[in-house]
């Protein structure tokens, strides 16, 4: 069976690096943005079954970025996690009318999260 490619978009890399490492164990394979710019130029129309992005980065925001990616006819059925320390119910909505499909607020159990990719990601 061929593995799920799933892209991180954070601007820590020390979360970048656990989730990361946490998707790669799960059998997945992991493209990782620093911002919404940076994740941007990296979809060159692969396929990417799920992104999980951060709210607030620098350059481009996660909700900037998400409305960036429902533009992009390769990409605009792929579901998004807002993984982030937002939990704010307005910034939520925001994030939903924007397009994400799951709000998972840090500090978060990796096994919640790796639920939600395996739900969630595109077969």
């Amino acid at each position: 069976m061929m593995s799920k490619t799933i892209m991180v978009v954070d601007d820590s890399i020390s979360l970048r690096e656990v989730v990361g490492l946490a998707l790669k164990d799960a059998g997945y394979d992991v493209i990782e943005g620093c911002d919404g710019n940076d994740a941007l130029s990296k979809l060159s129309g692969q396929k990417i079954h799920l992104i999980i992005s951060d709210v607030n980065m620098p350059n481009m925001d996660g909700i900037s970025f998400i409305k960036a990616i429902k533009l992009l006819p390769h990409y605009r059925f792929t579901p998004i996690i807002m993984l982030t320390s937002e939990s704010q119910e307005v910034k939520k909505r925001e994030g939903q009318a924007a397009g994400a499909k799951a709000w998972v607020v840090k500090p978060f159990k990796l096994d919640v999260l790796l639920g939600a990719v395996q739900m969630l990601a595109i077969p």
